[in-house]
């Protein structure tokens, strides 16, 4: 028997009881978008995903094949007619028993999906206010750079922004150097130099942010660089901006006190598409 919420029920009544995801974070998710029935950059998806389960040491079913995991995502969508524009999340855990130390590293997976309400990117030119996330800091480690269950810093941080009217925060890692915002890669463009931060200093290795990487320096006149971030240099940018894989670009309109231009944020959303066949 167990207590849930004050009522003495079975054991069986209750699917977290075992679940290692729920009771210690002992998972791994990716989160994909589709659009007219086809999973946007499944490859890097893929890989990437393989990559963090077998560095939590999980094993990988020999059925587990990009194939099957496109098939699953699809069959999915198309059930719940959503197939024309969607965001879907698959989450990897490993299977029940153990306490930190698990009985196997057998995996099952859930995958959910909803409905997007755009087909191409879409570039917001509103005002988006951001500030700097000081209560925790992100650690310079390789776990840091896989997509885990544990984000705890991204929930407070996401309540901290709420409660002081802001669109979004940056994170900092353990020496005090800017590594991404609550909901993507960051990126700064400073004297025709487009710069973020690399994946060494905890930063997500985002599969937008390696779209955008390669994007960018197909602009005339723009150098790109992998670079260490300061807070002092946020201030002294002439654009910022946030992208993952189901908004694009994001343009950070305003820091503190400084307010900033959105003109390459607009090229890059465009080549995006163009990049996608979604114009």
């Amino acid at each position: 028997m167990i207590n849930f919420n004050g009522a003495i029920v079975s054991e069986d009544a209750n699917i977290l009881v075992q679940n290692r995801g729920f009771l210690y974070g002992d998972a791994v998710f990716e989160t994909v978008k589709i659009v007219n029935g086809k999973i946007l950059f499944l490859e890097d998806h893929y890989f990437r995903l393989m990559s963090s389960m077998r560095v939590v040491r999980m094993e990988i079913p020999m059925d587990f094949t990009m194939e099957y995991l496109e098939e699953q995502i699809l069959t999915l969508v198309k059930n719940n007619n959503i197939e024309s524009s969607s965001r879907a999340r698959i989450t990897v855990y490993r299977n029940d028993g153990g306490y930190y130390l698990p009985q196997n590293n057998t995996v099952s997976f859930l995958i959910q999906a909803t409905l997007l309400e755009n087909t191409a990117y879409f570039l917001s030119e509103s005002e988006y206010e951001v500030d700097l996330y000081k209560d925790f800091y992100v650690t310079k480690q390789l776990l840091s750079s896989i997509k885990t269950t544990n984000r705890l810093i991204n929930v407070t941080g996401s309540i901290y922004a709420n409660e002081n009217g802001l669109d979004n925060c940056i994170l900092l890692n353990d020496t005090k150097n800017v590594v991404e915002a609550l909901q993507g890669n960051i990126f700064m463009l400073k004297d025709n130099r487009l710069i973020t931060p690399p994946v060494s200093e905890g930063c997500l290795n985002g599969v937008m942010r390696k779209q955008i990487l390669e994007l960018a320096k197909k602009i005339n006149g723009i150098e790109v660089a992998e670079e260490i971030i300061s807070p002092f240099d946020l201030q002294k940018a002439d654009e910022l901006f946030v992208t993952n894989v189901i908004k694009g670009v994001q343009p950070i309109t305003k820091y503190r006190k400084k307010e900033f231009s959105i003109e390459v944020s607009k090229t890059l959303v465009a080549k995006l598409n163009e990049s996608l066949s979604l114009v």
